[in-house]
């Protein structure tokens, strides 16, 4: 009875591996006919079957339909085949497909990430990029950039739930994005170029048509990952999960300014203007000679009508950089802001011609103080802004010549 058993197990076994070899078979004359769907449809009863699969008969499987699947647009399951067959190749010690499929896989993922850019950059359509990318990270899980430039589609694309997803397992891969690059400096024109590998920079430089090699490392995206987690968190409303999210990043690196600046922006929208100092000054200890703080500072404090304050924090911002075109305009509306309470005060004496050109030669000398902050701004860059207060304080100081000459400019950017 045991033999008869046996006997049928393997009578039945041996019909199973003719069954594998003739739908394999089949497919192949099929697919040569280039008649993918109908190698799909052949294949379709091994699929179920595909993890028990004669060996023999398993890597022809894989790769028939890996290529039916590429043929008839499904990129995402012939990829995934193609990396089943270098698996499975790897296991079983052969190495029959392995070398074919690579090249098609690097195609279909290399058409993705075109697309991918394509679809941000000429396109816009954000939401096509994040898919796109995802589908490349799928594939090739190392490249965690893939996931990255998804999230930040997703994020463009206002898909808040799914771009929260992307960042937040970014965080948890400890992803910074942080890459070397590879520069020489062209003996023909002087300029310090970047190349795509240290190879290619190599290269040139050996032929001696670049020289002084050098590299640096890019800066890390992981400031940028907790603001923008922080910020979709406040967006859907979750403020105390935002503020939660961004101080635990904060305990892991508590050396980082750009976290604590990060931070001090969600607290301004928040409008939370003291905790917003509050990090600011905080920022300041870590990193005492970066001008953008000091600005920073001098646009709370000017906010909240603290002008001597801001004034002192400008004029450190515009020491620290003294092409600081923000930091001059801002220190002389920071000094201009102070006319206020003196004009309500004239306005209360018109009656009283002593008092009132008193005040009137206390904000004059306040103009006076202000204009070459206001000069230098609009000697570094100029807008209407800057033209049409010039002339104010050019007539309040009967500075007729500056006036005149000033006066057409206005006129002109006024009418573009």
């Amino acid at each position: 009875m045991k033999k008869q058993i046996l006997g049928v197990l393997l009578s039945t076994f041996s019909l199973a591996i003719v069954a594998q070899k003739d739908e394999v078979k089949a497919a192949d004359k099929a697919f040569k006919k280039e008649k993918y769907k109908e190698v799909l449809e052949i294949l379709k009863p091994l699929a179920d079957k595909e993890a028990v699969l004669e060996t023999k008969y398993k890597g022809k499987y894989l790769f028939l339909k890996g290529q039916a699947l590429e043929k008839v647009g499904d990129v995402e399951k012939a990829a995934k085949t193609y990396k089943k067959i270098v698996a499975f190749e790897k296991e079983t010690g052969r190495k029959k497909y392995t070398a074919l499929v690579k090249p098609m896989f690097d195609g279909i993922l290399n058409n993705l990430l075109n697309d991918a850019s394509e679809a941000y950059n000429k396109e816009k359509n954000y939401k096509k990029s994040s898919n796109k990318f995802a589908l490349a990270y799928s594939l090739r899980k190392k490249d965690t950039s893939y996931l990255f430039n998804a999230a930040v589609s997703s994020y463009l694309a206002k898909d808040y739930d799914t771009a929260l997803k992307y960042y937040r397992d970014l965080k948890d891969l400890k992803y910074t994005g942080i890459v070397r690059q590879y520069y020489a400096v062209s003996k023909e024109t002087g300029k310090n170029d970047l190349f795509g590998s240290k190879k290619d920079r190599d290269t040139f430089v050996k032929l001696q048509q670049y020289e002084k090699p050098s590299e640096k490392l890019t800066e890390s995206k992981r400031a940028n990952i907790i603001k923008n987690i922080g910020y979709i968190l406040v967006t859907q409303g979750k403020t105390e999960e935002a503020i939660k999210a961004l101080e635990e990043a904060r305990k892991e690196s508590p050396e980082d300014v750009n976290l604590v600046m990060t931070e001090a922006q969600m607290y301004i929208d928040l409008k939370r203007m003291d905790k917003f100092e509050e990090l600011m000054q905080e920022a300041v200890k870590l990193d005492p000679n970066n001008p953008s703080l000091f600005y920073n500072l001098g646009v709370v404090n000017g906010s909240a009508e603290k002008y001597d304050e801001a004034i002192s924090y400008y004029k450190r911002a515009i020491e620290l950089k003294p092409d600081y075109r923000d930091a001059y305009l801002n220190l002389s509306y920071a000094y201009l802001n102070k006319r206020v309470a003196i004009v309500d005060e004239m306005n209360e004496n018109l009656s009283n011609a002593k008092k009132y050109n008193a005040l009137e030669k206390k904000m004059n000398a306040i103009n006076k103080i202000a204009l070459p902050y206001l000069e230098k701004a609009d000697a570094l860059e100029r807008d209407i802004d800057t033209v049409r207060n010039l002339l104010n304080i050019y007539d309040a100081l009967e500075m007729i010549a500056k006036g005149d000459a000033l006066r057409p400019i206005y006129k002109e950017m006024r009418n573009r």
